[in-house]
């Protein structure tokens, strides 16, 4: 189990790369990882802009939302976070971003097929497109958990994208990709009407990518 540090640190890392990445612009959207054993959940300050923030500004919270350690308010998304937390546990890192063309096929309520081989790769089956829904209670993760399919993102429609991982940063790997393959889905409907691939080939990429592709992680 990573220290509280590390897992700040890594948060904050999170933050800055959608930030780097372009994906998110002054203060909006935000990262978050999870301690399990202590259920504690780190996420960036509400309002702060990005080239600001510093790890010891990450909030800390229990999972009711209860601010256990930090002096700023957490992010107004954190019950969307917490939502998928709670009902997910395999998830340890979550993303929001309104990404440009991610979520120009969100204002579209359009999901992305699996139109690419890096789509098989990185998401194993097409991201799919939640209906708009307001910023109310729990609906937004209500609606997350109920549309999410394979794939360790989703649209939600008019509003942006969510990604998650195993980690913060598995969750940042997914938000990169996913505005990624939407960009180049997006240039090539503008030439075209691209062709989702079959779903056999679908699978021998997502089996290649998760069994043989990199390197043997240490133990």
């Amino acid at each position: 189990m990573p220290s509280l540090e590390k897992l700040r640190r890594e948060v904050w890392e999170a933050n800055l790369g959608i930030f780097r990445a372009g994906l998110v612009t002054m203060h909006a959207g935000n990262a978050s990882g999870i301690d399990r054993k202590r259920g504690w959940v780190l996420i960036k300050p509400s309002g702060m802009d990005y080239d600001r923030m510093r790890a010891a500004d990450m909030v800390v919270t229990d999972l009711t939302g209860r601010k256990v350690k930090g002096k700023w308010k957490p992010s107004v998304d954190l019950p969307h976070h917490l939502y998928l937390y709670q009902h997910r546990p395999e998830i340890g890192g979550v993303i929001h971003t309104h990404s440009n063309y991610a979520t120009a096929f969100a204002l579209l309520c359009r999901s992305l097929p699996v139109y690419l081989t890096a789509i098989a790769d990185e998401f194993g089956a097409e991201v799919p497109c939640a209906p708009y829904v307001d910023n109310q209670g729990d609906h937004i993760g209500e609606t997350i958990l109920q549309y999410m399919g394979k794939a360790p993102a989703i649209l939600l429609g008019q509003h942006g994208a969510f990604a998650w991982g195993s980690t913060p940063r598995e969750a940042l790997k997914a938000a990169v990709m996913l505005e990624d393959v939407a960009k180049t889905c997006f240039l090539a409907s503008l030439l075209g009407e691209p062709k989702p691939l079959p779903p056999q080939e679908v699978k021998k990429w997502w089996d290649r990518y998760h069994t043989t592709y990199g390197q043997e992680k240490k133990p």
